[in-house]
């Protein structure tokens, strides 16, 4: 049965509803260890950052659980910046001083990104930002748990290459992820003898595609690599199936598994997209498969799909929580440098590792076809690491540098 999006939004826990209060989840005590959620739970991006909240909420129930963190409960503090910039800045400011929140996760694009950084920075608050992107991120106060580049597109390019033909055209987000990543999937094409032969780019509220369809087939590529972002975009996929183009040249993508586009989608309309990322749901090992089993326990059975956004932001919550433990404080400073060590999580994506002069995370890299609303893995690469990041941002050499490289590709 096809889902229509609507429906499947409908059936995320009511997040939108979380918008309203700036506390939410767990009643906050005066004791309480306060984080904050900065996470579109409506606007462009909802469909995504939907999931990245019910994500938290669930880390931070297990945590509670289990005892809480040095003896106090946590508590979450949650806003819905609606994919505006401009309240991006306002909420983070205010998670700073009014909630006092201890550390923030939040931000869906490197916009959104950029926009909470350096009010962190400036109000000592620490901040995680849980969303695969385009690398170069070097701030002390940041931590990134996403994939970058180096370990998502570097494996998806050479296989989709080999699989298909040499011929590449891309369509991508016209921001800094769908940019750089697009340069990234030129080198990558070019190391694997191959061409990109047209590159198109579309603001976020783009969902007319009908011009570039005609380009492409025009263009004659052996496959399109989708760098398409947010709801809006996904009409791409619909009207590609509707063109009949989906039986004619395959498609990759380096984002089609952030949320649930797949379960939105038809299978006509997503069977046979090849991407590569972290984490599946259809990851096949214990951690996993008890992971989904309390996802769905907490939301229901008919959640549509855990993505990968979901997961890193889960991933990050316990890795900060792993940092406090270790630090036996929530001083800022004190957590850092214990995160700084090198600490792991067993989640489930795998083992998730904490690179000490980037902090960001070497993590396992999973290739797998739509089939289905299904994901079938078809190859895996264990503990990847951010060299992307680490060719650009030595935090243990140089702790005071508070920029995102733009690195040379």
């Amino acid at each position: 049965m096809t889902i229509s999006r609507r429906q499947a939004l409908k059936t995320m826990a009511g997040a939108a509803a979380l918008a309203a209060t700036p506390l939410s989840g767990f009643a906050k005590g005066s004791d309480d260890i306060v984080i904050g959620s900065l996470h579109d739970l409506s606007g462009g991006l909802d469909i995504l950052g939907k999931p990245m909240q019910d994500a938290m909420l669930l880390a931070v129930q297990e945590l509670n659980d289990a005892g809480g963190l040095l003896g106090k409960k946590i508590s979450v503090a949650t806003m819905d910046p609606q994919s505006n910039m401009q309240l991006y800045a306002q909420y983070a400011q205010q998670m700073a001083l009014k909630d006092k929140v201890t550390a923030l996760f939040g931000g869906i694009t490197s916009a959104s990104r950029e926009v909470i950084r350096p009010v962190m920075k400036r109000f000592n608050t620490l901040y995680f930002y849980n969303t695969q992107y385009e690398g170069g991120v070097c701030d002390r106060n940041t931590f990134c748990t996403g994939q970058t580049p180096a370990q998502n597109v570097d494996k998806l390019v050479p296989y989709v290459t080999k699989r298909w033909g040499k011929k590449i055209y891309i369509l991508a987000a016209d921001y800094n992820y769908g940019q750089i990543t697009t340069d990234w999937i030129k080198k990558y094409a070019a190391q694997s003898g191959a061409t990109v032969i047209g590159a198109d780019f579309f603001p976020l509220d783009v969902n007319q595609f009908g011009p570039t369809i005609q380009k492409i087939q025009a263009a004659k590529p052996d496959m399109v690599i989708s760098v398409l972002v947010g709801g809006a975009h996904m009409a791409f996929y619909r009207q590609w199936a509707a063109a009949g183009m989906n039986k004619k040249i395959p498609m990759a993508s380096t984002t089609f598994n952030n949320g649930n586009e797949h379960i939105v989608l038809s299978p006509a309309e997503s069977d046979g997209i090849v991407t590569a990322f972290s984490y599946f749901e259809s990851i096949d090992t214990p951690t996993n498969k008890a992971f989904v089993e309390r996802w769905h326990k907490k939301y229901g059975a008919d959640y549509p799909y855990i993505g990968e956004l979901a997961a890193a932001t889960y991933q990050g919550v316990h890795l900060w929580a792993l940092g406090v433990k270790k630090a036996g404080s929530v001083d800022r400073m004190k957590t850092i440098q214990a995160l700084e060590s090198g600490i792991s999580f067993d989640g489930p994506s795998g083992k998730v590792t904490i690179d000490p002069a980037t902090h960001h995370c070497t993590l396992d890299i999973q290739i797998a076809e739509c089939q289905s609303k299904k994901w079938k893995i078809l190859e895996s690469f264990k503990q990847q690491k951010p060299v992307d990041t680490a060719a650009v941002c030595d935090l243990i050499k140089t702790p005071n540098e508070n920029k995102q490289f733009v690195i040379k590709v």
